[in-house]
């Protein structure tokens, strides 16, 4: 028996409606990239383990850091993956699932692009923080446009997340 709401349901609605579904090939894609990442990890972490006898605390750093990263690019990707299919193609109905994340019961697209572009400021960080501790081996000019970009980065999740705050609360606005 069909729902009410499919009954009254034009065709071009239903078409509109139902294109939606043509974003899971992405999020699948997105999963096989998360694999891929996970190879990357596993990949840099062989490496580090084999070479730490030789190495100084410097390149261990910089080593574990480029781990941090892949772990926090792979977040991103889950973030992007349950987050988006949640919001854009379907409801994963997790509820009352231990492993359900908290962020997933109120996520929409607003706090998925504040979520997102914090994300992306910590994933830069650590690119920041890798270029500081490798500071002898590069030159200003590169140094300074890291930092541009990075402070750029910082500007955009501001606001995005000061307009989420305003469409979320156009009460609290002074006139």
């Amino acid at each position: 028996m069909a729902t009410p709401s499919r009954e009254k349901m034009s065709p071009l609605s239903a078409i509109l409606f139902g294109s939606r579904w043509l974003q899971l090939p992405l999020y699948l894609g997105l999963i096989v990239a998360q694999i891929v990442y996970v190879i990357q990890f596993m990949k840099e972490l062989i490496h580090l383990i084999e070479r730490l006898p030789h190495l100084q605390e410097a390149d261990i750093m910089l080593m574990v850091l480029g781990l941090i990263d892949v772990v926090m690019i792979s977040n991103l990707l889950i973030m992007v993956i349950i987050g988006g299919y949640e919001t854009f193609v379907s409801r994963l109905n997790l509820n009352g699932h231990p492993d359900e994340p908290d962020w997933l019961s109120h996520v929409n697209a607003n706090l998925l692009k504040v979520k997102l572009a914090m994300s992306i400021i910590g994933i830069s960080s650590i690119h920041l923080l890798k270029t500081f501790i490798n500071v002898e081996n590069l030159d200003d000019k590169t140094l300074i446009w890291q930092t541009v970009i990075h402070m750029a980065f910082i500007a955009s999740a501001v606001s995005i997340a000061w307009i989420d705050r305003i469409m979320a609360h156009p009460d609290n606005q002074k006139h």
